[in-house]
């Protein structure tokens, strides 16, 4: 069983924290089929990419229980689908479905369905438990590039929220607590969707991290006048060459950082590294709705039949990276090599 702040799962449903309506109202979702695992993923009830491959693993054993009458290999095959067309960019999404359909391969011919389900369910919570551990240990290494006093600016929310439980980015400041160092956060609002504001700002608060929330184009002037140690950010995507796929916004604090001398450390698992993508132009982004855009919560602040281009990710080259956080150590450029050598 797993029960965090994020998700609770008991063996028959899932239930997910709405993130719609965080941080003024702390309501959780509950999940009973594979479809509403589904839409809680496609319209960003649970998000943040460890989070969603989990998300994504549980909905998958769901499809299991609803189709046990009929536990065929076309049946599976179609929960995958389901899930998987939920969202393109984040890898950990179809890594946690692909293992969970290896599982389910190596079982359906040989176990009846009532076994089939039970080792799903095993599955599933492994990677959901493997996903804490995860974290700590990236928290662990990717702490000791900070000082004792350090100041560091995030963007969108790579925290407790957006995994399983602790965080990739948020967890890396959460260790240097836990270390005893201080620090100081600039947070990122994260426009359109305000992951930083809403999420993050909230998160941290509750952490006890002195934070301070910024406008994303404010983030630049602060680099300039205020002393910024580094950036610290998740991923969503990262290919074999480094190249960094996350919240849109990220690929311009990577330049403003590269003029101010200000490090950027992405924080991420192993299984959000896509080796078979060799660069950036290869990672599909995710185009989302244009209301996100022209709306917040609901009240329009844009002109009506206005154009809208709402990407909700952008490539960070690879070279603009000083560091990639992992499970297995601090990972530096060349990545190629570097990534090529964790992997093998």
């Amino acid at each position: 069983m797993i029960s965090t702040i994020t998700m609770k799962w008991d063996g028959k449903s899932l239930e997910l924290i709405d993130q719609r309506k965080l941080p003024l109202v702390e309501e959780y979702v509950k999940c009973g089929t594979s479809d509403c695992v589904a839409h809680a993923i496609k319209d960003m009830i649970v998000r943040g990419a460890p989070a969603i491959g989990a998300s994504a693993a549980f909905g998958y054993v769901l499809g299991a229980i609803e189709n046990r009458s009929n536990l065929t290999l076309i049946a599976m095959k179609e929960v995958k689908h389901k899930l998987a067309t939920t969202r393109p960019t984040a890898v950990n999404l179809f890594w946690a479905l692909e293992r969970m359909h290896s599982k389910f391969l190596e079982l359906y011919s040989d176990k009846n369905e009532n076994e089939v389900i039970e080792i799903l369910k095993i599955e599933a919570e492994k990677i959901a438990e493997e996903d804490m551990e995860i974290n700590k240990r990236m928290g662990n290494f990717g702490q000791e590039l900070f000082s004792n006093d350090a100041t560091v600016i995030t963007h969108c929310n790579a925290g407790a929220l957006a995994t399983v439980d602790y965080g990739t980015a948020v967890g890396v400041i959460h260790a240097a607590l836990d270390h005893g160092k201080k620090i100081h956060a600039y947070v990122d609002e994260t426009r359109p969707y305000l992951q930083g504001a809403r999420l993050t700002a909230w998160e941290l608060l509750k952490l006890g991290v002195d934070t301070t929330l910024i406008c994303d184009n404010m983030a630049g002037w602060v680099m300039k006048t205020r002393k910024v140690d580094a950036i610290i950010v998740g991923a969503d995507r990262i290919a074999a060459n480094g190249d960094t796929a996350n919240k849109i916004g990220t690929y311009s604090l990577a330049l403003i950082a590269k003029k101010h001398g200000v490090k950027v450390y992405v924080a991420a698992p192993l299984s959000t590294i896509d080796v078979s993508i060799q660069d950036g132009s290869k990672i599909p982004i995710e185009e989302r709705s244009h209301d996100e855009v022209t709306q917040i919560r609901g009240v329009k602040i844009a002109p009506e039949n206005v154009k809208v281009y709402n990407p909700a990710f952008d490539v960070t080259d690879a070279e603009l990276v000083d560091a990639i956080i992992t499970e297995r150590g601090v990972l530096r450029y060349p990545y190629t090599e570097s990534i090529s050598k964790v992997f093998k």
